[in-house]
């Protein structure tokens, strides 16, 4: 391990599906500042629906991009906890990563050219390597905190090469239709599709945009949608993302996760 890379980062990230109603998150971080007082932590999210591994990928991703080199995040959705899944410790890039080899990191992986990654077994650095219900706490936060005072990776396990990773859903195109899906729904009930300018090339608003059977018009931005219709536009992120004026559009029309959404472009 490079020299600038033992400094010690101090930031970590937590992304969850614990929610807040119980002490979950906050034992987390009481761990983490235990051994490392001058951690920043930083909460991307605890509302990922509970065993979401998916949509817990996807908020990683859009979230990382934003942070310092050297930044450490943990993710926590872990249906399997308890069992035979490993924990793991990966380095990719000038970020690093805590959390279950159970694909929560794909999305972020599949945007390195390359990453190291390494199985969390040396117990010097956790409470309990077999905690049948908290790894989060007992496992990576520790872990976590112990990297950032600026331990090498390989301290924490061997390196692996066969980590569990899924590929994202990418949108099918037939001629001059792109099938694409709904990823994501956020709080205010914008819907979030895997369509980006990138697949659309010759759409640029000239054409329809259909979810369950409903047609929706495009705006340059919320405000300037039309009041109860269903619209589109190309998110600050670069998705393709269906809405409705200060309202629910995933109520107002039944809209769901993996519904599909498809893109008819026209090209007269």
């Amino acid at each position: 391990m490079k020299s600038s890379e033992r400094s010690a980062p101090r930031i970590i990230t937590l992304t969850t599906d614990f929610g807040t109603k119980d002490s979950f998150v906050a034992e987390m971080k009481g761990v983490i500042l235990s051994i490392n007082p001058q951690a920043v932590i930083v909460d991307v999210t605890h509302e990922v629906r509970p065993h979401a591994i998916d949509e817990g990928a996807f908020v990683l991703a859009s979230a990382v991009r934003y942070f310092p080199k050297g930044t450490i995040h943990i993710a926590v959705v872990d249906p399997g906890v308890g069992s035979c899944r490993r924990g793991i410790l990966v380095k990719a890039g000038d970020h690093f990563f805590v959390g279950p080899d159970n694909g929560i990191f794909s999305l972020v992986l599949s945007k390195s050219d390359d990453f190291r990654a390494f199985h969390i077994t040396n117990e010097k650095f956790v409470f309990d390597l077999k905690s049948p219900t908290f790894q989060g706490r007992d496992v990576f936060a520790p872990v976590a905190a112990c990297f950032s005072k600026g331990l090498p990776c390989e301290e924490f396990g061997k390196e692996i090469s066969d980590l569990v990773l899924f590929e994202a859903p990418k949108p099918e195109v037939s001629g001059d239709t792109i099938s694409g899906r709904v990823i994501f729904i956020d709080r205010f009930g914008n819907v979030i599709t895997n369509m980006t300018p990138e697949c659309l090339v010759g759409f640029e608003g000239r054409g329809t945009v259909t979810v369950n059977n409903v047609c929706a018009e495009k705006a340059e931005c919320y405000a300037m949608s039309a009041e109860d219709r269903l619209s589109f536009l190309f998110n600050s992120s670069g998705n393709l993302e269906l809405f409705v004026k200060s309202k629910s559009a995933a109520d107002m029309y039944g809209i769901r996760r993996g519904d599909p959404v498809v893109v008819r472009i026209d090209k007269g």
